[in-house]
């Protein structure tokens, strides 16, 4: 179905709000509202998927009309808490639309991290009492409209719904272009600090393109796996994955290398790890100013700056770079900083990665037993 078609669709059922997170499947839709209305008014790229869900529940409440919602099903656990204890007719009643992208749907192959969560979307969608219907490449224009004619009377009568959407499920729209004014590549930045990183430094990179660059990254350098933990799933949480490692193993030094967008998506981790003040964690922040690993559609309008936030939240020591040769030159004083003080390192990117940038051959728990390997030694 053509995004514009769908977008009609909502309009019927009075929907002109729209927000969340994106997600690749639904880039047609993404685009098209970002070719529409931006990143302001009608349209709000949120933190997380919970965040949206609260920003729909307050239009409606000011308005009295549903929002739209999208989000990778990745997201739905996000939403669960403001779904059932906010939206939900027990509560008070607030109705939605969802549209979510059904990443790892049975039958079809996708990557390991959305395996499990593929084979529970819809059962997780119909606990939480959300009517679900499905959108793939042979809905048409006709099936579209008897799905609208239910979900009229059920949004009327306070509860949600769900379009889940298959691969190819939306097509057409808009096409968007999503550009950033850097000169450094996020993969210029990371071979920048493996190449300085020695036998004591191991790496905890957030999911997407990040820790799909730190693998292809050590392959290039002929270095093994056994100093990453390539975060393939749980967005935002990379910060608290490596505070955990480094709380364990004061004698190493772990990196977060975190993207914009996720740190976005749970920054309170920032304060976590500034409380905790460990000298052997260095988070590293590239900042692209995009969801690039899944369509490039701006984080927080683009322009969102971490470094400020980072010294606020208490960390002692906080960096920025923007070229090759800045970094170069920062990455060793980091190092030598990081012995005595928190450190934060912001690093500001242009988007882009390598068309022929492939995935990790190792499969999770493959990555993970080389890395405890290397840990117990």
């Amino acid at each position: 179905m053509d995004a514009r078609m769908f977008l009609q669709g909502l309009d019927q059922l009075g929907v002109q709000f729209f927000t969340g997170v994106p997600d690749s499947l639904l880039r047609p839709l993404n685009d098209t509202l970002y070719a529409d209305f931006g990143l302001t008014g009608a349209h709000v790229v949120a933190a997380n998927e919970g965040g949206a869900v609260g920003l729909a529940a307050g239009h409606y409440l000011a308005t009295g009309k549903p929002a739209m919602v999208y989000l990778q099903n990745s997201g739905v656990g996000n939403t669960v808490n403001p779904v059932v204890s906010l939206l939900n007719k027990r509560v008070y009643g607030v109705p939605c639309v969802f549209v979510v992208g059904w990443r790892g749907e049975p039958g079809v192959h996708d990557e390991p991290q959305h395996a499990f969560q593929g084979l529970i979307t819809r059962s997780m969608l119909e606990l939480m009492e959300i009517t679900v219907w499905e959108l793939d490449a042979r809905t048409d224009a006709q099936a579209f409209a008897a799905m609208l004619a239910q979900a009229g009377p059920l949004l009327a009568q306070g509860n949600s719904v769900a379009f889940l959407v298959h691969k190819g499920g939306l097509t057409g729209g808009e096409t968007a272009e999503y550009p950033t004014d850097y000169p450094m590549l996020r993969e210029d930045a990371l071979r920048v600090l493996l190449q300085a990183s020695g036998e004591r430094d191991y790496f905890i990179s957030t999911t997407g393109k990040t820790s799909r660059e730190v693998y292809e990254l050590r392959e290039a350098l002929q270095q093994d796996h056994s100093h990453d933990f390539l975060t393939v799933g749980s967005m935002g949480h990379a910060g608290m994955i490596a505070l955990g490692m480094a709380m364990a193993k004061p004698n190493l030094t772990f990196w977060c290398l975190d993207g914009d967008g996720a740190a976005l998506m749970h920054m309170g981790a920032l304060a976590v790890e500034a409380q905790q003040r460990r000298h052997n964690l260095i988070h590293v922040l590239l900042n692209n100013g995009a969801h690039e690993s899944v369509g490039g559609m701006p984080v927080a309008g683009g322009g969102f700056w971490f470094a400020p936030v980072a010294r606020a939240a208490g960390f002692e020591s906080v960096f920025t770079a923007q070229s090759v040769g800045e970094l170069t030159a920062l990455t060793q004083r980091v190092k030598e900083t990081a012995k005595r003080r928190l450190c934060f390192l912001e690093i500001l990117l242009r988007q882009g990665s390598r068309a022929d940038l492939g995935r990790p051959t190792q499969t999770p728990a493959e990555n993970r037993e080389e890395l405890m390997n290397s840990l117990r030694k």
